[in-house]
């Protein structure tokens, strides 16, 4: 097993496996390869966080700034690096200029950064990426406030100053601003600039935040968990810089992760609100047609456009069942433990006895009228354009019916889980 050894501002000599703070001459950790770590139970006021993955031109310097950083703020510190698989000797740089070098075998920037709170023993934890895009000299501004009380500090770079070169327009126009509006409305964040990668937080909030994403989701499941754990989030103006080397971003990519992990993370959104659109506007469609046809220029809109109204009524409703139960499971597995608003709701109000009375009384309701259409038929006296009309209401009553009834079964299977209901 090879250990790290370091390089420090003294002939002193340091043991293999051992690293030493710059100007402190006192051992603390460092993990080798194979995983294993050993370090003292001392605690620090911060630790600052670097992932690293091939950033031999920028970890040695970013660190020095961390460290000067820490020295300006005039608190006790370490810096740590969390290595990803570099292959240019970035960690070996990075444990030169002072960083514990942690290793994270796992790829994906998440995983990276969830490796080096792991291990970090600073009581605020300062997060910020190792290409000589954030100012450390930024570290004092973000630990007033969780001095003060703040759980969770946020640098926003839209409030304070972008330099030229650091971020595309793609990025800072269109691809920041969406992700950051779309996020703010499904989850009331309030963030000005959610995917701002300088951030710092108390280490006791890691653990209410759950974080378990592996890539550049993190950055957004980090606020929203944060938000619905009902922590304090302040924001700080900061600037952005050019970064050195090469950019590990890929902007579809990377967006569409953030785009699917939001949409994964509010079933609601997802789910509940576009279906129950398209059922409101398959009922009032199809209400209209029932009472006879619909004149639009030389258009006429007849029976015939009942059949889609139908369709897009029960497509309507498979949706919004197929969100309370993506509801149900995203709080009963891994994924999200936070409250919900709408399934709290739902499971206050909601029996399934009552959703087995509702769907038995809209199949009943539908069939009974197919019945007496049936009967009519084979009796001669079907009038084919108002009999069709209430035969696609009642058919679409029966379908929904059955949905209601198999559905409230499989939401009460779900609910089983929830603590304090039992349907």
């Amino acid at each position: 097993m090879r250990g790290i050894s370091v390089g420090i501002l003294s002939e002193t000599k340091v043991p293999v496996g051992v690293q030493v703070r710059p100007e402190a001459r006192t051992p603390v950790a460092v993990s080798s390869k194979t995983g294993g770590s050993r370090y003292q139970t001392d605690e620090f006021e911060v630790s600052v966080v670097m992932p690293c993955l091939n950033e031999a031109e920028s970890i040695g310097e970013c660190v020095d700034k961390a460290w000067a950083a820490i020295r300006k703020a005039g608190v006790t510190g370490e810096v740590v690096v969390s290595d990803n698989g570099s292959t240019d000797g970035s960690p070996e740089i990075a444990a030169k200029h002072g960083a514990r070098v942690v290793f994270q075998s796992l790829k994906g920037y998440g995983h990276a950064y969830m490796k080096g709170f792991e291990e970090a023993r600073g009581r605020f934890i300062l997060m910020a990426d190792s290409d000589n895009t954030y100012d450390f000299n930024d570290l004092e501004r973000f630990i007033v406030p969780l001095r003060e009380g703040a759980d969770l500090v946020m640098g926003n770079r839209f409030s304070g100053r972008i330099l030229p070169g650091a971020m595309t327009w793609s990025h800072r126009y269109i691809g920041n601003p969406i992700l950051s509006g779309l996020l703010n409305l499904f989850f009331h964040t309030g963030i000005g600039d959610a995917h701002c990668g300088m951030r710092a937080f108390r280490r006791s909030a890691c653990s209410r935040m759950q974080l378990q994403t592996g890539g550049m989701e993190f950055a957004s499941e980090m606020v929203i968990n944060a938000s619905k754990a009902e922590l304090k989030i302040s924001e700080v103006p900061i600037t952005y810089y050019p970064r050195t080397g090469e950019s590990k971003l890929e902007s579809l990519r990377d967006g569409w992760r953030h785009l699917r992990f939001m949409l994964m993370y509010s079933p609601t959104h997802l789910f509940v609100w576009p279906g129950a659109a398209l059922m409101a506007l398959g009922v009032l469609a199809m209400a209209i047609l029932a009472l006879g046809p619909i004149h639009v220029g030389d258009v006429t809109m007849g029976f015939h456009w009942m059949f889609p109204c139908s369709v897009v009524t029960i497509a309507g409703f498979q949706v919004i069942s197929l969100g309370l139960v993506a509801r149900f499971y995203s709080l009963t597995s891994h994924i999200d433990q936070h409250r919900d608003r709408l399934i709290s709701w739902f499971t206050e109000h909601f029996r399934m006895e009552s959703g087995l009375l509702l769907g038995s009384a809209m199949f009943g309701l539908g069939t009974i009228t197919g019945l007496l259409l049936l009967v009519l038929w084979l009796l001669g006296q079907f009038d084919s354009s108002a009999s069709v009309r209430l035969s696609v209401v009642a058919l679409t009553l029966s379908v929904i019916g059955i949905q209601t009834i198999f559905s409230s079964f499989l939401l009460s299977m779900m609910a089983i889980k929830r603590r304090g209901w039992v349907g």
